[in-house]
């Protein structure tokens, strides 16, 4: 009964993955939104687990309104997710961003795409149309 589960949460999880890498480019920025992204949810889950009494209590339009509210901040702040990086430690945050855009489609990229695009033949190019 569980595996099945897992297993459906895994395929659900990697559909995700792969919406969101393709919408924001498929490179770093998209790993750093998608790592970001998750962090935050995690730590407001947390923080809405912790406050599970106010369910209790008749404030469950409030709770999903925090939710939701939560949620919207969270998808702004790790869409700006370069910037935490850069002010992390000047000029080191920097110096960090900029190695990590230049060894990242070398060393990681294939790794994800490889996970991502599991068993799937690659696309090849539509060449462009030239209209006379």
């Amino acid at each position: 009964m569980v595996q099945p589960l897992i297993e459906g949460s895994k395929h659900r999880f990697r559909e995700w993955f792969r919406k969101v890498w393709d919408v924001r480019g498929g490179g770093l920025y998209a790993l750093g939104f998608i790592a970001t992204f998750i962090y935050l949810e995690v730590v407001d889950l947390f923080d809405d687990v912790m406050g599970i009494g106010a369910i209790f209590n008749g404030q469950v339009v409030d709770v999903i309104v925090d939710f939701i509210l939560d949620s919207l901040m969270n998808t702004v702040e790790a869409l700006m997710w370069p910037v935490d990086v850069v002010q992390w430690a000047p000029p080191f945050g920097a110096v960090a961003l900029g190695l990590g855009y230049w060894l990242f489609p070398t060393y990681v990229k294939p790794h994800i795409e490889d996970w991502l695009f599991d068993g799937e033949p690659e696309k090849a190019e539509e060449p462009e149309s030239t209209s006379s």
